[in-house]
């Protein structure tokens, strides 16, 4: 089974949403641009959010299987994918790839 890299991508804020319709929050997402996972044998890695795995862990699993090509050709790299998580307040993207020699 392959490891799979998680990298985080961009992260989107739209607070006039949040202020029309979030009840307010302390803490909701402390991702950083460029902060990077490795999920091994499939799962989830320690400190990734758990909405955010719901949201991709399909394509993970995938992946990690030697599987891609989603979407009949989305990606230019078929051993990748590129996920947002399910917040639309804070949107997440991520960058999924299949890591070689793993």
């Amino acid at each position: 089974m392959k490891n799979v890299r998680i990298t985080v991508m961009r992260k989107a804020c739209y607070p006039d949403l949040m202020a029309q319709y979030e009840n307010p929050i302390e803490h909701a997402c402390d991702v950083r641009e460029g902060q990077v996972w490795i999920a091994r044998d499939g799962r989830k890695p320690e400190g990734l959010c758990d909405s955010a795995w719901e949201s991709m862990s399909a394509f993970v699993m995938t992946l990690a299987h030697g599987g891609g090509n989603f979407y009949d050709g989305w990606m230019k790299d078929p051993k990748s994918a590129m996920i947002s998580c399910n917040d639309g307040f804070r949107p997440v993207s991520f960058y999924l790839e299949a890591l070689d020699g793993d």
